[in-house]
């Protein structure tokens, strides 16, 4: 059995996001391809070892200091290297620059695989300082995995490196997502009505959430958003600017209501305008839920998840009008939208399974031993 680690800035349960996700499916279903994961992350909660997730372990450092999306710590330095030590593999997770910086630090001679999640795009003024330690750390490594072709082709960073890049798509497993209960169906139904368009994620930046509200607005059409982030008050604020009362702010809630949620919705809109949306699990998630999607064309993971006119409808980045239009469009062509909810599924199922996943990043261990 291959003994993999993974090291990234965050995980379960500390926070929820897509790259947490990501390291979940592919420690989750690696016994049955050969391989075991343990996870080595940062925590405010302060350091342990051998905490269960799942079937696979994990293990914090105290985070020590936080500075623009990088958090620090000097004890990690010491619990890598004694981590590393005993794994086969080294499974970095990018972007994270102090990560390059451990390993560089540590010396450690292992196999080196980096998943590449996302170009850095918010901090340009930090990237400049950063890119010489960056440029160095992928040369160094064995190998990088992009989410997607499209993601893989339009990065400046990618095509530099070309040669040890892989390919290998996220993946999700239902079984992992709890099924909703009657009751639990009944109550969002009741509050929500029949019909509604769903986003959920976290309320980032670069989530394009100003222009669905002003796509709502033009609209009135009913949009749920489940998540929460640090621009949750600031897109209320503008939401009750523009007066909305179709729009449905449900924060963060447990998985069983978010399950209630993906089957409810009538389509999934994913309106997300920069690079930093790599991929986009939960568009996949709304794939996997057999709903027609409606994303926006930024030359990511988005449109490898959405094929427009097949799965869904893509239109162009920060274009409320766009976005009315194909919202406008979708709710009135209900058969085409059920069968583009079909196509989103059978495309889910053919491409983005997690054990597809597992799989793939099983060869490429082999490959480095």
């Amino acid at each position: 059995m291959i003994k993999v680690l993974h090291f990234f800035k965050t995980y379960y349960p500390d926070t929820m996001g897509g790259i947490e996700q990501v390291i979940f499916q592919i420690a989750e279903g690696g016994l049955s391809h050969g391989y075991e994961s343990e996870v080595l992350y940062l925590s405010e909660r302060g350091a342990a070892r051998n905490e269960k997730m799942g079937h696979h372990l994990t293990h914090r450092s105290k985070l020590d200091l936080h500075v623009a999306s990088t958090g620090f710590s000097l004890s990690a330095i010491k619990d890598f290297v004694e981590l590393a030590k005993k794994a086969d593999i080294v499974h970095y997770h990018f972007p994270w620059p102090y990560m390059d910086l451990v390993h560089f630090l540590s010396r450690i001679k292992k196999p080196a695989v980096v998943s590449y999640h996302s170009d850095i795009v918010k901090q340009k003024t930090l990237l400049k300082l950063y890119q010489p330690l960056m440029n160095r750390f992928l040369s160094n490594v064995d190998c990088i995995v992009a989410s997607s072709p499209n993601y893989a082709e339009s990065s400046p960073v990618l095509t530099r490196f070309k040669d040890k890049v892989r390919i290998v798509p996220y993946g999700l497993d239902r079984e992992t997502y709890p099924t909703p209960s009657a009751e639990k169906l009944e109550f969002w139904r009741s509050r929500l009505g029949e019909r509604f368009f769903l986003f959920v994620g976290a309320l980032r930046y670069y989530k394009g959430l100003d222009y669905l509200l002003e796509a709502a607005k033009s609209t009135q059409l009913p949009v749920v958003i489940l998540g929460g982030g640090h621009l949750e008050a600031e897109l209320k604020a503008q939401a009750n600017q523009l007066g909305l009362s179709n729009v449905h702010f449900l924060g963060g809630l447990p998985d069983d209501d978010k399950a209630a949620l993906l089957a409810l919705c009538y389509a999934f809109v994913f309106p997300s305008h920069l690079r930093s949306e790599s991929f986009g699990i939960s568009l996949l998630e709304g794939a996997m839920y057999g709903k027609p999607m409606i994303s926006c064309e930024i030359g990511s993971g988005t449109t490898y998840i959405n094929i427009a006119g097949e799965t869904g409808l893509v239109v162009p980045p920060r274009d409320s009008v766009a976005l009315a239009a194909a919202m406008t469009w979708l709710w009135n062509q209900q058969e085409v939208a059920a069968s583009m909810g079909e196509a989103a599924q059978r495309r889910f199922e053919a491409v983005f399974s997690s054990d597809s996943m597992a799989k793939s990043y099983a060869e490429i261990y082999r490959s480095l031993l």
